[in-house]
């Protein structure tokens, strides 16, 4: 990766504030839809199995536990594979990263489809994980290379809108497929589903690695000009930051506060996460029987995450108010979920609780990411973040399998999805218990006007 060093940088250049916009403008839109469009990807291969579990589970016999548990799996290998990720990133740069990342797990997804026993399930759902492992913190350092911290929050939000989108193009798109091609070839359509949903990431990790620049000095789309700008803009940022790694480390590991966010990221992680992978099988147990009719209807409770996210994160931002926004999303999710059973084979409330849950779950998840800066100081920052992401995601792991165990006992994971109210609610009892300076509010910029 190119390092920044005052010897490289050529002298700042007269640029206006006009130039200025424009030249992250256009690093805005050569970047940011690639990547954006490499996350669905990546969203859609970690999720489609909640699609495919609606036939192979009959073809292969399997429990709705196994396929919690196997849901669940793909986080242990994605946690425990991430550090070294990041570190062998730093030595061979973003755009080998990225291809060897999307090459592989584009791979691993496309052999689920050979999957046979509930031991090949773990292994397959785990190795993914591995696969997968480093990707979004991956594309959150390459980003760190072109765009300055003031602009960077406004960027990595806008990621945060690539997991509903997934779910709006996923859910359709995972319908056609196991409808429209069950039976082609002597393959059922949950096996077509796996092979053409991982050739995308195949393909887009050889487009990412010919497309982009590691770093601003190797593309030719920047003038000197433009380049210096970027460039100074970084090293600017470079120098404000005093303490090492160790001290920030050491900084966030002192602080309490670091272990509670990561109980309440724990407690907004599962909710969000069981979302993904279990929204298609809640549907189908409204009475919905056709595949391609649970897509289209998985697709409406995705645009709603879509919508929570927007609206919730914009309303924050006009406020300045982080934790009540998520502590008030929060309780309308574990609300939806509590009158999910109530709903019986009532589709259009069904799917609306469903939604509701989704809009306010998602809305939540992006508000919460703004209020560690709130109390972790620029020299801990980054440890802080890591740690709250490496404790509180276990939840991924925990939550599909736990609804997975409750539906197997009672054959509903409506019962299930309450559970993790539950546990949504504590988190968010927790979070405002949280002593955070400036009576709750925050003054960080707006991370709302994009691109930027």
């Amino acid at each position: 990766m190119h390092k920044l060093s005052p010897a490289d940088t050529p002298a700042a250049s007269e640029l206006s504030p006009a130039d200025v916009e424009r030249t992250y403008r256009k690093i805005f839109f050569r970047l940011i839809p690639l990547l954006f469009l490499c996350y669905v990807v990546s969203y859609v291969d970690r999720v489609n199995i909640s699609f495919a579990k609606l036939q192979f589970m009959h073809d292969l016999g399997f429990s709705e536990a196994t396929y919690g548990l196997g849901a669940g799996l793909f986080f242990i290998g994605y946690v425990l594979f991430e550090v070294p990720s990041n570190l062998w990133m730093q030595r061979i740069g973003a755009r080998r990263t990225l291809l060897r990342i999307m090459f592989a797990w584009g791979v691993m997804s496309s052999l689920m489809m050979f999957v046979r026993t509930p031991t090949q399930f773990y292994v397959m759902r785990f190795l993914l994980g591995v696969t997968e492992a480093g990707f979004f913190p991956g594309i959150i350092f390459y980003l760190s290379c072109w765009f300055p911290g003031a602009r960077r929050a406004r960027v990595t939000a806008f990621f945060m809108m690539a997991t509903a989108v997934a779910g709006i193009v996923g859910g359709p798109v995972s319908g056609f497929i196991m409808t429209r091609l069950a039976g082609v070839a002597g393959l059922p359509g949950w096996q077509w589903l796996f092979l053409l949903e991982g050739l995308p990431a195949v393909v887009l990790g050889i487009v990412v690695y010919l497309a982009l620049g590691d770093a601003p000095a190797d593309v030719h789309w920047l003038s000197d000009d433009e380049k210096a700008l970027v460039k100074g803009d970084l090293l600017a940022e470079e120098k404000t930051k005093h303490a090492s790694h160790l001290d920030g480390l050491r900084g966030a590991l002192a602080n309490p506060r670091v272990y509670l966010a990561a109980l309440v990221y724990f407690a907004v992680m599962m909710p969000f996460n069981a979302i993904g992978f279990w929204a298609p099988t809640v549907i189908r147990d409204l009475g919905v029987s056709n595949l391609l009719d649970v897509g289209l209807l998985s697709a409406l409770v995705f645009v709603a995450a879509a919508l929570g996210t927007y609206i919730v994160g914009s309303h924050s931002d006009r406020t300045m108010e982080r934790r009540w926004h998520v502590a008030v999303s929060g309780a309308v999710t574990a609300i939806a979920f509590a009158l999910l059973p109530l709903a019986g084979h009532n589709v259009p409330l069904g799917v609306g609780l469903l939604a509701l849950a989704a809009a306010a779950s998602y809305g939540s998840f992006v508000v919460f990411w703004t209020i560690p800066q709130t109390f972790l100081p620029r020299s801990s920052a980054a440890g802080g973040i890591a740690m709250i992401t490496s404790l509180g995601g276990t939840g991924g792991f925990v939550s599909p399998a736990f609804v997975g165990w409750i539906k197997t006992q009672t054959g509903n994971a409506e019962y299930g999805l309450i559970g993790l109210g539950i546990v949504l609610l504590a988190g968010v009892t927790l979070l405002l218990a949280f002593p955070v300076h400036g009576k709750n509010r925050v003054t960080s910029e707006p991370a709302r006007r994009l691109p930027a």
